[in-house]
């Protein structure tokens, strides 16, 4: 059989007679310190397949695509990444002794007689892979939103008929939706509103003349007893064709095997992953760990080397079991912050490994906004994207990191940075009280295919 299959989170099996590439296998269940488990159980055949495979490919370096204690089942496999800049998962999978390659960007790469990869990389640290099987295609967007790739993916696209689309999607709790303003009241996400996801799903069927759509990348569990309030806002597994309607096209089930020489599609019902409560302090966590002398001078210099971060807050405050430890990052009146209320083990494995967005992502955490109403873009992509991921730390090398996406594709880099300032552009000109701004919003995010922001 020359085709596929789509199981456990983000993982696609490409197929050409036998497994030939397995992308973002997280077959470990634990993710983000215990606080995401797998929904469904990933079945003996496909974890069989996995096995068999040549190649395992990484998209970007959250755990639940590429996890750490998934890493030894993987053990003696050939690892392909995208041409991130700053280069952290490479060196860091090679250390490890992993055979590595860096795909080259926006090249066809054959590793199989009828299978070609394209891998596509963005500034947020996220990539792409596009699939060739035969005469068939499938965009493998994972959690990717389009940051200057997105043109390039759409020319690909219309040379071929009959495409699978396979993207994040649902109410959109995968991120950092633990939030609360100043007086303690919760922050609504987005994902309270429940969205029908299937009218998210029809601009980029549209922009990527894809003809079906499978449910990718979005099926997680919240099992630490401190996160459990999030599953409230998780996507049901049919909720994902609601309000789908474009003629001609289709959303398959999430998981299948597609043969793509005959185009038959065969549903796997993989059955529900354990979804038993978690205690925290299992992941090292006691919310009552305070932090100690030689913890509040990481803390400090963990969020001052980042020189970016102080010109957008005044402070970052961290409140960790009955301490409170603030940091000043710009002298100024501490009018813009946020506040984190955190256990300290993960927070000091969240510093000492430099992966914060774990953290926020796992939503155990509670975080207060102080002056914002969103964390981004002024700290999440300067602290988890450019710094922690990306290794840019200074002003100076935030300037050669964003430098070096634009040498590449100047044209598609340019186009995409003018669409953000017109977008700034039209939040600073028009009050958010207008009676349509609140509209354009939503109309602009639906277009983009991804959920709109809180304040929408």
């Amino acid at each position: 059989m020359l085709g596929f299959e789509t199981i456990g989170n983000a993982t696609l099996i490409a197929i050409d007679g036998k497994p030939i590439l397995a992308t973002d296998p997280w077959i470990s269940d634990a993710a983000y310190f215990g606080s995401w488990g797998l929904s469904y159980s990933i079945p003996p055949e496909q974890l069989n397949h996995i096995q068999e495979c040549e190649y395992v490919w990484f998209s970007h370096g959250h755990p639940d695509h590429l996890n750490g204690d998934s890493l030894p089942a993987l053990s003696g496999k050939k690892i392909l990444i995208g041409d991130h800049v700053g280069g952290r998962i490479h060196k860091e999978l090679t250390a490890q002794g992993f055979n590595v390659t860096i795909l080259a960007e926006r090249t066809w790469t054959r590793i199989s007689d009828n299978i070609e990869v394209m891998c596509l990389t963005d500034y947020f640290q996220d990539s792409i892979l596009l699939v060739k099987l035969g005469k068939r295609l499938v965009i493998n967007l994972n959690d990717a939103v389009d940051r200057g790739w997105g043109a390039e993916v759409a020319r690909v696209a219309s040379q071929y008929e009959g495409n699978f689309l396979l993207k994040l999607s649902g109410y959109g709790d995968a991120d950092m939706i633990n939030l609360f303003d100043e007086d303690g009241e919760r922050i609504e996400p987005w994902a309270a509103k429940k969205y029908p996801v299937g009218r998210t799903l029809i601009a980029p069927m549209r922009r990527y003349n894809a003809r079906y759509f499978i449910p990718f990348s979005s099926f997680h569990c919240y099992r630490r007893q401190d996160s459990l309030w999030g599953e409230a806002y998780t996507t049901p597994i049919n909720a994902y064709a609601e309000g789908f309607e474009l003629p001609g096209s289709e959303v398959l089930p999430a998981f299948v095997r597609v043969d793509c020489e005959t185009g038959e599609v065969t549903e796997l019902r993989p059955p529900p992953a354990d979804r038993s409560p978690r205690d925290p302090k299992a992941f090292g966590d006691d919310w009552s760990e305070p932090i100690d002398k030689e913890d509040r001078k990481k803390l400090v210099a963990y969020f001052k080397n980042k020189e970016v971060l102080a010109s957008k807050l005044d402070f970052v405050r961290l409140r960790v079991g009955g301490s409170e430890l603030t940091i000043d990052l710009n002298n100024k009146r501490s009018k813009y912050g946020v506040t984190f209320e955190v256990p300290r083990g993960s927070l000091m494995t969240a510093v000492e490994y430099e992966i914060f967005d774990d953290l926020l992502i796992g939503n155990f955490m509670k975080t207060t906004l102080h002056g914002l109403d969103s964390l981004y873009p002024w700290f999440t992509p300067i602290v988890a994207k450019y710094a922690d991921n990306g290794r840019a730390y200074s002003k100076a090398e935030v300037l050669e990191y964003f430098t070096e996406y634009l040498r590449r594709q100047p044209k598609s880099f340019l186009l995409h940075q003018l669409e953000n300032q017109a977008t700034g552009l039209f939040r600073a000109m028009v009050p958010k009280d207008a009676k349509f701004y609140g509209a354009a919003k939503r109309f602009y995010y639906v277009l983009k295919g991804s959920p709109p922001p809180l304040d929408v």
